[in-house]
């Protein structure tokens, strides 16, 4: 069974205060973009799993790829067959753009309607919630405005459909607890609700990503890309997340590439 998780973008983002649990509460808006990972799995004869992963390089154990916990999950949960698993990487992690995630959430989509589980959206969302703040999203993968930790989701009246998009990731990591640490909490002044009502050309100027301040600050060949974006006729950029990818959307189609040499740049339209 094949399957083609997509990345998303963060439409602003406000950190809104601190958790008890230590987390944090923010404000953001999820935005489905077309660039896209490609997972298959087939029944595997041998009793135990293996998985092969291409493209982008992922470090670290297997076992620890969320790919292979959504399967570990529904398996204590439902009689599932050993699979061999196979993961075409195209979306770059670390970026702030739901990679891992999406993967996660489309490997619970396509096992529940291979083996025919019959979860609902809704249990399908809570399984994804016990894997990661923002895989819940990728459930559905419609925009959507999410609070709480990022798990907590509304859909939105909102389309970028006829816009652009440059996505720019440099060669940076930038970790989400330090990021974190240079960041204040509260509310803004004009919620991203109303912003997201407002025509794209205004976000500008009233639309934010509170990561920013203090990513810029470690990491100032990143916020010479979204200057850049925006010198090129972005109306409007942003990071992601908490970075490292910064994106622009334009009016018309871009070919930007020889701009942000040394860094992965990924031109598309929006829907």
């Amino acid at each position: 069974m094949l399957s083609f998780p997509n990345a998303k973008i963060n439409l602003g983002l406000n950190i809104v205060g601190k958790r008890p649990d230590g987390y944090h509460d923010i404000e953001t808006i999820f935005y489905p973009i077309g660039i896209k990972d490609a997972l298959e799995f087939v029944e595997s004869p041998q009793v135990q799993m293996d998985m092969h992963i291409s493209g982008i390089q992922v470090d670290g154990d297997i076992n620890s790829n969320l790919v292979m916990k959504a399967y570990n999950l529904l398996k204590k949960d439902f009689s599932l067959p050993s699979l061999s698993i196979y993961l075409q990487k195209n979306i770059p992690f670390g970026a702030g753009l739901g990679g891992g995630s999406a993967d996660a959430a489309f490997m619970l989509i396509v096992l529940n309607n291979s083996f025919k589980l019959q979860l609902s959206y809704l249990q399908l969302e809570a399984y994804a919630t016990r894997l990661g703040s923002d895989c819940p999203f990728f459930i559905r993968d419609k925009p959507v405005f999410a609070s709480g930790r990022g798990e907590v989701l509304e859909e939105i009246n909102i389309s970028l459909k006829g816009k652009y998009l440059v996505l720019v990731k440099p060669n940076i990591y930038v970790s989400t607890k330090d990021a974190y640490a240079g960041c204040k909490t509260g509310h803004p002044s004009i919620g991203l609700k109303s912003i997201a009502s407002m025509p794209v050309e205004e976000w500008k100027d009233v639309m934010q990503n509170d990561f920013e301040h203090s990513v810029f600050q470690q990491f100032p060949a990143i916020a010479l890309i979204k200057d850049k974006l925006y010198q090129s006729g972005a109306i409007y950029a942003s990071m992601s997340g908490s970075g490292s990818s910064v994106f622009g959307i334009f009016n018309e189609p871009q070919d930007l590439k020889s701009c942000f040499s040394g860094c992965f740049v990924w031109e598309g339209g929006l829907d």
